[in-house]
């Protein structure tokens, strides 16, 4: 059918406004697993240390009766440090848009507000999975989680350790080594070799692809399986093909896919092993707003800021599978 002579349209229009939702969806996940973990504390210093020490291995301890004493040496505790990070994130908006009538608000102070301290607090999360070493100086770098552990590691062929170094005060980073599929007997091994030196592990964190390999893992002859149907009112059924928890002979954890590992091959290659007690992260100056920013055009503008490290109060309490397929099964 004909338009009618002279119909004015929508596409000869010029001032209508786009139909736009007002609520802006946040895409990126808010979720950080290990940061969100691990408790949190307060340094007073760029550079906080801390000692740690051990029992002795256990032996025989038979002694004669009225025998003389005899007095062992005191090993001395080890000193750690690590230095403070600091993050932050920005933005400028002019003051005419900061009125302005738009849809979403998503360029407005409080939202860019909102956003840049979950971005932040994502890049603090990313900042602890990575394996960067420490760096000392005007431009400080915290020592990455993986860049702490040597006791109980599981790595590839050709992988190496990093760890802390007592004479330069920095962590070092580790090699890596041969890629390769993550497995049950790898858990078990990461698990053995930690309780064997004394770790609790209760909580693994892991990229999603590793979580779906994992998943696999309930059809493993030595594992019970668990499938079952769950009725939805009697209606419908739903099939459950998912596992969070894993109770092996050296305890039970909790497997975490972190999206923040999935980002990043770097840091999807490694499984991490946590006992949240031996694990925590030290604020000099905690994530907020600097008010002090100085207004010197037409624009607004903003800080958010925020310094700290992480402190690992005992390597031996963690650990890690290294060098694993993170983002695919050959990647």
């Amino acid at each position: 059918m004909a338009v009618v002579a002279n119909t004015f349209t929508t596409s000869q229009a010029v001032g209508n406004r786009e139909d736009l939702s007002d609520v802006v969806s946040r895409i990126t996940p808010e979720d950080t697993p290990i940061y969100s973990l691990i408790e949190k504390g307060k340094c007073n210093t760029h550079h906080p240390e801390w000692e740690t020490d051990e029992l002795a291995a256990p032996g025989e301890n038979i002694r004669q009766e009225g025998d003389e004493y005899t007095f062992g040496t005191i090993i001395a505790p080890t000193r750690l440090g690590n230095y403070t990070q600091i993050l932050r994130k920005d933005w400028i908006i002019s003051a005419t848009q900061e009125v302005v009538a738009e849809a979403g608000n998503v360029q407005k102070r409080k939202y860019q507000k909102l956003k840049k301290g979950v971005e932040i607090r994502k890049d603090l999360e990313y900042a602890i999975a990575d394996t960067n070493a420490s760096v000392s100086g005007a431009t400080r770098e915290l020592g990455s989680l993986p860049t702490w552990l040597t006791t109980n590691v599981s790595r590839g062929a050709g992988g190496a350790n990093g760890g802390y170094n007592p004479t330069t005060g920095l962590t070092v980073a580790p090699t890596d080594g041969t890629q390769r599929p993550f497995t049950k007997a790898i858990l078990d091994q990461v698990m053995q070799t930690g309780y064997q030196n004394g770790a609790n592990f209760r909580h693994v964190s892991v990229s999603p692809y590793v979580k779906s390999v994992f998943v696999t893992f309930m059809s493993d002859a030595n594992v019970a399986p668990f499938r079952y149907a769950v009725s939805q009112g009697g209606e419908r059924n739903t099939i459950v093909a998912t596992a969070d928890y894993y109770e092996g002979p050296f305890g039970t954890v909790m497997i975490h896919p972190n999206r923040v590992q999935a980002g990043n091959a770097k840091l999807a290659r490694n499984a991490f092993f946590l006992d949240t007690d031996m694990l925590s992260f030290l604020w000099l100056r905690n994530i907020q707003e600097d008010k002090a920013v100085a207004k010197t055009g037409d624009a607004d503008k903003g800080v958010i800021i925020g310094e700290g490290t992480l402190k690992v109060h005992n390597e031996k309490g963690l650990g890690v599978a290294a060098d694993l397929f993170g983002l695919s099964a050959a990647s």
